[in-house]
């Protein structure tokens, strides 16, 4: 059942989206995260929030409005909410952007690395390259 906003009192609101953080911040991994979202939120609804993560993260890049509408095949209004919603005095969208940065950053790495024969015995014998570190990635 459809509830509207408006007929919501503060303290209903307030609770609701308690209970939402709440449940978001308890579930660990990434595959539970998945799972709990597959299961709260239709595929479209998901579909659209993690575009709105790309295009949030092609703005802080400092993408074009133009490239952004070419290349995701969205309206200006979506692009232009999300550059107030960057804009505002809400982190959340940039730390998220900034984490998902540092995540996709470790994949990278492990892609480059996960296939060499040094990089699957540091796995296994962690305690025997302390003082042989892996070469670390230069930023670009």
């Amino acid at each position: 059942m459809k509830v509207r906003l408006r007929a919501l009192t503060d303290k209903q609101r307030i609770e609701v989206l308690d209970m939402l953080y709440t449940a978001a911040g308890a579930v660990r991994g990434r595959d539970a995260m998945k799972l709990f979202l597959r299961d709260l939120l239709t595929e479209s609804e998901r579909v659209m929030l993690g575009r709105r993560i790309i295009i949030a993260r092609m703005l802080i890049q400092g993408h074009t409005y133009r490239a952004i509408e070419e290349e995701l095949r969205v309206g200006r209004d979506t692009i232009c909410r999300v550059q107030i919603w960057l804009c505002d005095q809400f982190p959340g969208f940039e730390s998220a952007v900034a984490e998902l940065e540092k995540e996709l950053d470790k994949r990278e790495f492990k892609k480059q690395y996960a296939t060499s024969a040094l990089f699957r015995l540091k796995q296994k014998y962690p305690a025997h390259f302390l003082l042989f570190p892996l070469p670390r990635n230069k930023k670009k």
